[in-house]
């Protein structure tokens, strides 16, 4: 049966937690407005249009230890990421000073709003890593991966361009396989068990992932290829 996606819904939680440190304050007031593309979104810009090379997308970044460490491993990467909690960006502005990074650019809010407004085939890797897996079957619905988005990202990837998904929830693998599934525009490039039970080299561990593991919880991981 068809998600019913013509009013987009709510696909994350609650967007502050526990009150900024001063630090923290200052470095939002004076970094942030510097690698912030709100401005673009606002006016319906195209955030990419003065960016050359290569560029990825991290939706939904947490703790912003995955996409710090992308760009200091990958310095001829611009990334993109987009996190609508607080907490998170000011975590990823403070990394991006103290790294001395100069390929992010972040956004806070939704990244339906970014996606919307790149060009056909202008991302090389999007990352969507343990997103809220909303677990509640009358929640199912806010799940961030749905048909819709699938379609927008497909639109978005260069071919063989790749789309990563992490999660440690099983019922959301499910969810995600059978849609990458019949969406038909992605390839899953496996031979084995461990292609999608082990990490790759290129995907660094993050807290989350530790505390899931900690709890018992397994990790899947997966590259999706569009063709």
């Amino acid at each position: 049966m068809k998600e019913n996606i013509s009013k987009p819904l709510r696909t994350y939680g609650r967007s502050k937690g526990k009150p900024l440190s001063p630090n923290q304050k200052l470095l939002m007031k004076k970094e942030y407005p510097k690698i912030d593309i709100s401005k673009l979104v606002i006016e319906a810009k195209n955030p990419l249009i003065n960016i050359k090379g290569e560029v990825w997308l991290e939706i939904g970044f947490g703790g912003a230890e995955h996409i710090l460490w992308q760009a200091k491993n990958n310095p001829d990467v611009t990334i993109i990421g987009v996190e609508p909690f607080l907490n998170g960006v000011a975590k990823a502005v403070k990394g991006v000073v103290d790294q001395g990074l100069r390929n992010i650019l972040l956004y806070r809010g939704d990244a339906r709003d970014v996606i919307n407004l790149l060009p056909d085939n202008s991302l090389n890797r999007v990352f969507i890593l343990f997103p809220d897996p909303w677990q509640k079957k009358r929640h199912n619905k806010r799940r961030l991966i749905n048909e819709k988005l699938l379609s927008d990202l497909y639109r978005v990837i260069e071919k063989e361009g790749t789309l990563r998904f992490g999660s440690d929830i099983t019922d959301y693998v499910d969810w995600v396989l059978t849609r990458i599934k019949s969406h038909n525009g992605f390839e899953w490039r496996v031979s084995e068990r461990k292609d999608w039970m082990e990490r790759s080299t290129d995907w660094p561990e993050t807290r989350y992932l530790a505390k899931a593991l900690e709890e018992g919880r397994q990790g899947h991981f997966f590259d999706f290829i569009k063709f």
